[in-house]
């Protein structure tokens, strides 16, 4: 009885990280025109507060999974949590725009290795048959982040300057660290050694590389359009900034659905499942290309595109894991890192390109380019189909 409620309480402790994480990684989105205003740059140097953030989480996850193999997880989620608030906090006093994204790269690092270790430990605190189902508690951190999270940080950030939405994530962050510190067990099993060795091993198989090319592209395709929703909804479809609070609220709950049923769709096929996720995301930006300028047809689209934009986030994860499981067994949680970092990887390299875009072709134009990249992720799915073809025959994907 007793194990029963403290495996409750631990994947709450790890929910509540989570959430904090999720509410750090995209709360610039909702404020990107206040700090265009505050520091007198472009769109395009705005969108550096999401792509820089994305690169801290993909150098981070794979380096600090190699340099805190051996820590005691515990002490490992009180450390991650306290670089986290550290990295907040700098960001919310930064002075200059260059410290803010220091700030931001320093709550990255503890992202990229934060996601890896909860995953375990969430696995590690439930009996065997319930270890998927843990791990998709401590995700609903994320999907509560983007409901409320974001849109919540932007209303802060609009109501008393952007430097609380910085504080308020920080007090998150704080909350959380009291969790892993009073919930998670501190007598986990360490798992098997990550080593760059490994690093090797996944990079050079066939499969898993293709794998995490499909991440990084179908999922980063998303924040071409994605990073530069607010002024999408703003100064193309003509939004006010208190509506455009209001819409990302509504949007998370579509990326909550979506999330709900593609880690549902993605249980017994997840290729397959993700191939239809990846057409529909397609459809849904090739359609934003031409009611970008609309009022209302374009906010439907973008609601639309909520529901496909995150979608794909259980399925990916799941067969990388999977693919591992088959391939480089010893390499596992080094699998699931490089996965972690191929989003973060199509994430700064999504909003990049959507900030070239922005200052070269105009806002307007960003879901056309995201959709080349998922364009590009779906042929790559179909070679990964075809090469699986063999396995698929003797076992049910």
């Amino acid at each position: 009885m007793s194990k029963k409620v403290n495996a409750t309480w631990t994947l709450l402790a790890l929910a509540i990280s989570a959430f904090a994480i999720g509410s750090t990684e995209f709360i610039s989105v909702g404020l990107m025109p206040l700090l265009v205003a505050n520091f007198h740059i472009t769109l395009a140097q705005a969108g550096l507060t999401v792509s820089v953030y994305a690169l801290g989480i993909m150098v981070g996850a794979p380096v600090m999974t190699l340099l805190t193999g051996r820590m005691n997880r515990h002490r490992l989620m009180l450390l991650i949590m306290s670089l986290f608030i550290i990295g907040n906090l700098l960001a919310a006093l930064a002075p200059t725009f260059t410290v803010l994204l220091v700030g931001r790269v320093v709550a990255a690092v503890a992202h990229g290795i934060c996601m890896t270790v909860a995953s375990v430990i969430a696995a590690d605190v439930v009996a065997p048959e319930k270890r998927a189902s843990a791990i998709a508690v401590m995700f609903t951190g994320l999907t509560v982040a983007t409901v409320t999270g974001v849109p919540l940080g932007t209303m802060i950030g609009q109501l008393g300057g952007w430097r609380w939405s910085f504080i308020f994530i920080s007090a998150i962050g704080v909350i959380g660290l009291l969790a892993n510190y009073w919930l998670v067990p501190r007598n986990l099993p360490l798992p098997a050694p990550a080593t760059a060795r490994g690093i090797g091993r996944i990079l050079t198989d066939p499969q898993l590389l293709l794998a995490l090319l499909v991440t990084a592209l179908g999922y980063g395709g998303t924040f071409v359009a994605y990073t530069y929703l607010s002024p999408l909804l703003e100064n193309a479809m003509g939004w006010s900034a208190s509506a455009v609070v209001v819409i990302l609220v509504v949007y998370g709950l579509m990326v909550a659905l979506g999330n709900t049923l593609g880690g549902r769709w993605a249980n017994q096929r997840p290729l397959v499942a993700l191939f239809k996720m990846f057409v529909g995301l397609l459809i849904t930006l090739l359609v934003l290309t031409v009611t970008a300028h609309s009022h209302w047809l374009g906010l439907f689209t973008v609601l639309a595109m909520g529901i496909f934009a995150f979608m794909n986030v259980p399925g990916l994860q799941l067969y990388i894991v999977q693919l591992a499981e088959q391939h480089t067994p010893q390499d596992i949680t080094m699998a699931s890192a490089l996965n972690i970092s191929a989003f973060n990887i199509g994430i700064a390299l999504g909003s990049g390109i959507g900030g070239q875009v922005t200052t070269s072709l105009g806002l307007t134009w960003t879901p056309l380019f995201g959709a080349l990249m998922v364009l590009v992720s779906l042929g790559l799915l179909a070679g990964l189909i075809w090469l699986a073809r063999p396995v698929a025959v003797n076992s049910k994907d």
